[in-house]
């Protein structure tokens, strides 16, 4: 059983800055990639940022300069140090990890967290 938990999230003005951090626990031998998601009312889940155990990243365009991730293997976190923050970055934003249990490899999600980001 592998639960993520995050933090984070709120209600910020145009312009300013937020941390979402999620962090796994578990039967954890090992996590594999880990990607921040976000979803409007209405519109499908765009992937954020995408970043390998490694560290290699993959960003969204539209957040591209302003958006950083980054993980912490020892804690089984990963986080998103989001600036510059627009109207149309309000959403809800999920944690995702591709975790190894010691058998396969499973995907696990966290409960999400709402960004809203006033003009």
């Amino acid at each position: 059983q592998v639960q993520l938990v995050q933090f984070g999230g709120g209600l910020v003005q145009a312009g300013g800055s937020l941390r979402l951090s999620c962090t796994a626990s578990g039967t954890i031998s090992s996590i594999g990639s880990m990607a921040w998601y976000r979803q409007v009312p209405g519109k499908e889940r765009e992937r954020v940022v995408t970043i390998s155990s490694s560290g290699a990243t993959i960003y969204l365009e539209s957040v591209k300069g302003r958006f950083t991730v980054s993980r912490d293997n020892n804690k089984n976190a990963v986080y998103l140090q989001m600036n510059s923050l627009q109207p149309e970055d309000t959403a809800v934003y999920t944690c995702d990890a591709n975790v190894y249990t010691g058998s396969i490899y499973q995907r696990f999600w966290g409960p999400g967290a709402q960004v809203t980001v006033s003009s």
